[in-house]
């Protein structure tokens, strides 16, 4: 035998015992670093879900408040419409309430009907009042501080105004 290989025969068990603790921390090198690299992925998970559900919270938050304002809107456009179709019943009502009571001016009894109004009216306004005929029929009175209307426009109002609440539904909020 060699010195060399002597040496190397006495170096054996040394080099084998080196390489079996190299190899042993090695596998804890790795089993560490698995280990660090499972809690990273599981601490990305945790931190995505997170980010993911606090998202999610905030976009439901948006679309309930944006589902509010176009609920409200709607409600807004919907009264508008109920509005403008109560409004055009009750304008067509009276219209149609003033069309047959300015009707009335081409009938034979007219002129009764106009007398009758003149002194309606001076006597609402008094002694000292003036009264005049309404250009579309009737009479309206002037006095100091007084107007007195009794013109047919005027009536045709007042006749729709009578007919009460199941008419006055129709326009009333």
């Amino acid at each position: 035998m060699t010195l060399a290989s002597a040496q190397e025969a006495a170096l054996a068990p040394v080099r084998a015992a080196m390489l079996r603790r190299a190899a042993s921390h090695a596998d804890r090198v790795i089993r560490d670093a698995r280990r660090q690299a499972d809690a990273i992925v599981a601490q990305a998970r945790r931190d995505a879900d997170q980010s993911v559900s606090g998202e999610l919270a905030a976009a439901r938050a948006r679309a309930a408040v944006m589902a509010a304002a176009e609920l409200s809107r709607g409600r807004h456009r919907a009264r508008s419409i109920l509005l403008s179709a109560r409004r055009d019943a009750r304008d067509e009502l009276i219209g149609r309430a003033s069309a047959a009571i300015c009707g009335l001016r081409d009938e034979p009894g007219y002129a009764r009907l106009l007398d009758r109004l003149t002194r309606l009216a001076l006597a609402a306004a008094g002694p000292q009042a003036t009264v005049t005929e309404h250009p579309a029929g009737g009479a309206v009175a002037h006095a100091p501080g007084v107007l007195v209307d009794c013109s047919l426009p005027r009536l045709a109002s007042r006749a729709v105004e009578a007919l009460g609440e199941q008419v006055r539904e129709l326009w009333a909020p």
